[in-house]
């Protein structure tokens, strides 16, 4: 171990009495789970079942919306393991509650303590753990690999700024990178990164989201809206972030030049924020009504605040324009793929470092339109509302464009078989 990893390791063990404190102004937040508290700081909420067991580790909802088939492939393979996916948010957990196949189970992370970490390996003794993207906790990755578990980075990405700060830790990031069994990194840029901070064994098998189904609808509550809106132009800025919102307002008063029955519809990243995003629009003197809040879409509405979980693929298939939030500041961006999914001309701001071989993709096969600011959006918005033609045409190159990404499932189980073929339920008796 570097002396880096060991410095942090022995900051975590004695920041250890401080993390209840920290777990506990989130709860006060709305960022974590009541009930489940213990979960964070390694006490199981449930029995481990028996037989083999494979752990999914996927921080926040991309990273678990983009697992799922990988989960259902596991389940359906004979005499499957049980699959523990665990993450680390209220949104993913609601989500995953309702979307993981029989089979699987959930649970919260642990906090990245030594003493978190070895209650839940202790309880939960997976065969094998698969790390979604860049999840590179030093505490948990030194305990999963001294307890002889195989790890895979799944999705491997590195984002600049990660790069660059383990760039200036080299041997700390070897450390860590070298206890990986396999990482399928999921593009060459994102290969050559991992490699390049010490990961033995790489592959490029492709992103798992290209492989994600469409995200779900209730099909009644689309009817309901659909109904609500009726006859208005209708467009939606999906996965917004602080900063974004108030552009939002100002490309709406915009487009609605033109489109005066316009209807905008805000689906913040994070749902707790729907009654803080309200607020800052009616001040700005904007009709708002909120959905959590019960409110229905009058004639007079004019945002419709979508502070709900897991309800995103209802709003892309309600609105015709799609703008990808996170990226008109700097976040980095977010999914662009699930859009282009169910029918929607793309829209995306100029920050889409996390996303940035999918943005080239789709902007060389004419699939997606950028953004630079609250103007270039509201007249983008204003003109792909005004031209029905024009809009079909984003539309279905944004189809096209998902519909060729390749088999990215099937690589990745293929790489996973030599990990997965020896893990069983026991046999029955």
């Amino acid at each position: 171990m570097s002396a880096g990893l060991a410095a942090y390791r022995a900051a975590a063990a004695l920041a250890a009495p401080a993390v209840g404190l920290l777990l506990r102004r989130r709860l006060a937040a709305g960022r974590e789970d009541a009930g489940r508290l213990g979960e964070r700081l390694g006490v199981p909420g449930m029995a481990r079942p028996a037989g083999g067991l494979v752990w999914v580790h996927a921080a926040s909802i991309g990273e678990s919306v983009s697992v799922l088939p990988l989960v259902q492939a596991i389940c359906d393979r004979p005499s499957a393991p049980t699959v523990l996916v665990t993450s680390t948010t209220t949104a993913s957990a609601s989500m995953l509650s309702r979307r993981l196949p029989p089979g699987a189970i959930h649970q919260y992370a642990p906090v990245d303590t030594p003493g978190a970490v070895r209650g839940f390996l202790r309880h939960w003794r997976p065969d094998l753990s698969l790390l979604v993207e860049s999840e590179l906790w030093p505490t948990m990755l030194t305990e999963v690999r001294r307890s002889g578990i195989p790890i895979v980075l799944l999705n491997g990405r590195m984002s600049d700024r990660s790069y660059r700060r383990w760039s200036r830790a080299p041997s700390a990031a070897a450390s860590l990178l070298r206890g990986f069994a396999l990482c399928l990194a999921r593009s060459p840029e994102q290969a050559a990164r991992l490699r390049s901070l010490g990961a033995l064994k790489v592959r490029c098998v492709g992103d798992l989201k290209d492989a994600a189904d469409p995200l779900t609808a209730d099909g009644e509550a689309l009817d309901r809206l659909r109904a609500a809106v009726a006859g208005r132009p209708v467009w939606l800025a999906a996965s917004t972030h602080p900063g974004e919102e108030e552009l939002v307002g100002a490309a709406h008063r915009i487009a609605a030049r033109r489109h005066e029955a316009l209807l905008t519809i805000i689906a913040p990243r994070h749902p707790e924020r729907g009654e803080a995003v309200a607020d800052q629009l009616r001040r700005g003197g904007l009709s708002v009504a909120r959905r959590s809040a019960g409110d229905r879409i009058e004639p007079q509405t004019e945002l419709y605040i979508a502070d709900t979980i897991d309800e995103l693929g209802l709003f892309y298939r309600l609105a015709p324009v799609a703008f990808v939030g996170g990226s008109l500041v700097p976040h980095g961006g977010h999914n662009l793929l699930e859009p282009a999914r169910l029918g929607c001309a793309v829209l995306h701001g100029p920050h889409v470092a996390n996303f940035a071989e999918t943005v080239s993709g789709m902007t060389k096969a004419g699939a997606a339109a950028l953004v630079d600011d609250a103007a270039g959006l509201g007249a983008t918005v204003d003109r792909l509302l005004a031209d029905p033609a024009e809009r079909q045409r984003l539309a279905d190159a944004a189809a096209a464009f998902v519909a060729g990404r390749g088999r990215v499932l099937e690589a990745v189980l293929a790489e996973l078989a030599p990990f997965l073929d020896p893990i069983r339920k026991p046999a029955a008796d």
